[in-house]
């Protein structure tokens, strides 16, 4: 069988036959799988990319997890929390570009606790109804989840990292499992919460089999949105003279998530911004229908150091380079469509927006 005819048949290859896509694919397949990624994603979402702020609200974590540079070891981390007025001015000042979708991110601080939390999701609720609020806060216990979807949250983004569970415990310290996010991504399924996950490609100890594995996991579980960045080496971490992924194979990766999950959600991400020449452009191209352009405050922006040289620009030129390729800026919020006996259909009533 010729890739070619592996790429046409992709939704149904069972795993041996992805693995040989996987290790066999030329430049000339990637760009067969990229055209037909275009097209699947213009039968669901037309020409429309999608834009998210995101407000990077803290870089302390209580994790030391051994690829990021926000771990707790790292003492020459530059340290910070947005307050909540100051977050409630990223809000108005995205929604005046025209943002209908806000990600509040951070590290795994505990000082945003339920209360800090479900204050300002509420505000935020209360202030901009026409938006979508995202969370990608790590792991919480269910009742955290739960309240802060009742406080208003629309979605929770949460990257398994990696389904393979050795190549999990080679990433993390002993206290995280990958049980313990698996059962986090149930939960907010189960909660109602629209979901994310993803993983890192070319990470420390990664094989093709990891990759599969991490293949396999989304076909089942089906998220709502799913990000896929290279792996990028932190000076400042345990990985720090490891090779970065490599920009080519997350591309690939992103084309065939594109066509395995046709209505999903797919970010052209900041870490492929930042490791290749035109990194978002060149995921728009393989099939990706989102960008989260950084609305969080200047003098922030260079202390969210998960890996070193970080893209943080904002909105600027982005209209201009989007409409360049052909593509237009979405409007409204919308929601994710999900795929029911191989035709598309829409999700809570949504209008093919996100």
């Amino acid at each position: 069988m010729t890739n070619f005819k592996r790429i046409e048949n992709l939704e149904r290859l069972p795993r041996e036959e992805l693995r040989v896509l996987l290790e066999t694919h030329t430049p000339e397949d990637a760009e067969y799988l990229f055209m037909r990624a275009r097209k699947i994603r213009e039968q669901a979402y037309g020409k429309a990319v999608y834009l998210r702020g995101l407000v990077e609200i803290s870089s302390y974590c209580k994790n030391d997890c051994l690829y990021c540079g926000l771990r707790r070891g790292n003492h020459r981390a530059q340290r910070y929390r947005l307050g909540r007025e100051e977050i409630l001015a990223c809000c108005e000042k995205g929604h005046a570009f025209g943002l209908r979708t806000f990600v509040l991110q951070g590290g795994e601080d505990p000082w945003f606790d339920d209360g800090r939390l479900c204050d300002i999701v509420s505000e935020i609720r209360d202030s901009y109804s026409d938006c979508a609020i995202t969370l990608s806060l790590g792991e919480r216990g269910r009742e955290s989840y739960e309240a802060l979807f009742a406080a208003g949250a629309d979605r929770y983004l949460l990257r398994h990292e990696t389904a393979n569970e050795k190549h999990y415990k080679l990433l993390h310290p002993s206290e995280l499992t990958l049980q313990t996010r698996l059962r986090c991504l149930r939960d907010l399924r189960e909660i109602g919460y629209q979901v994310g996950c993803g993983f890192m490609v070319g990470s420390p100890g990664q094989t093709i089999d990891c990759l599969l594995d991490d293949l396999e996991f989304l076909r089942a579980f089906r998220p709502e949105m799913v990000g896929i960045g290279p792996f990028l080496p932190h000076g400042d971490t345990p990985f720090a003279k490891e090779p970065p992924g490599s920009p080519e194979l997350t591309l690939f990766l992103l084309g065939m998530v594109r066509v395995l999950l046709p209505g999903v959600l797919l970010p052209a991400t900041t870490a492929l911004g930042t490791a290749a020449r035109n990194g978002r452009e060149q995921g728009l191209l393989a099939g990706a229908n989102v960008i989260m352009p950084n609305i969080s405050p200047d003098y922030v922006r260079d202390k969210y150091m998960i890996y070193e040289g970080k893209d943080t620009r904002g909105m600027e030129g982005l209209r201009e380079r989007i409409e360049a390729m052909g593509l237009e800026i979405g409007t409204g919020r919308g929601d994710a469509i999900a795929m029911n006996n191989e035709k598309l259909t829409m999700n809570n009533g949504g209008n093919s927006e996100i």
